[in-house]
């Protein structure tokens, strides 16, 4: 090879060098751009596994919550009744027949069936008679001045309120002392 053909091998390669910088320099930014979608994949991958967990998590506790308190609306109906069986047996047995009397016995044991019935499955009555009042188990209907007690004293209770496990399904309805 002669000089003059040397000159131009050199020359080929000079004008193929930057050709060849700007293939890497474009195939550098391709790999980087890669890089930054896999990155922004990834986390949205993470996103939306934790989004997933989430809702699972949301739907077992909602699910927990209904089966805890699974029959609630019937438990409410049942102490409606409940509350009619004590107005009936609170009669006076004095002023009764014998054939009312039996009645009113079998009202009674009727009565001690369903509250140990709903004892048994979480039902229990908020016990608030001479207590504090609370306002989250009690609503106050009436106020009272009594000198025999303190202030925010719950005087009678004018019905029943029950809890169903841990939650109020009837608040009590009360007469609370007021000292002026």
């Amino acid at each position: 090879m002669n000089n003059e053909e040397l000159l131009m091998e050199e020359e080929t390669k000079q004008e193929k060098l930057p050709k060849k910088k700007k293939k890497e320099d474009k195939l550098l930014n391709e790999i980087e751009s890669l890089k930054k979608e896999s990155i922004l994949k990834d986390e949205k991958i993470l996103r939306i596994t934790a989004e997933m967990q989430n809702i699972k998590k949301r739907s077992e506790e909602e699910r927990a919550k209904l089966l805890k308190y699974d029959g609630e609306n019937a438990i409410i109906k049942m102490i409606t009744i409940l509350d009619n069986f004590e107005h009936a047996i609170k009669m006076d047995d004095n002023d009764l027949t014998d054939e009312v009397s039996k009645f009113l016995s079998g009202f009674k044991m009727i009565y001690g069936n369903m509250v140990e019935s709903l004892n048994s499955i979480g039902v229990e009555e908020i016990d608030c008679l001479h207590k504090e009042f609370d306002d989250t188990s009690m609503n106050a209907v009436l106020i009272d001045n009594s000198e025999e007690f303190e202030n925010n004293i719950v005087l009678d209770v004018l019905q029943k309120g029950y809890m169903y496990k841990d939650k109020v399904i009837r608040p009590a309805m009360v007469k609370v002392n007021h000292k002026d």
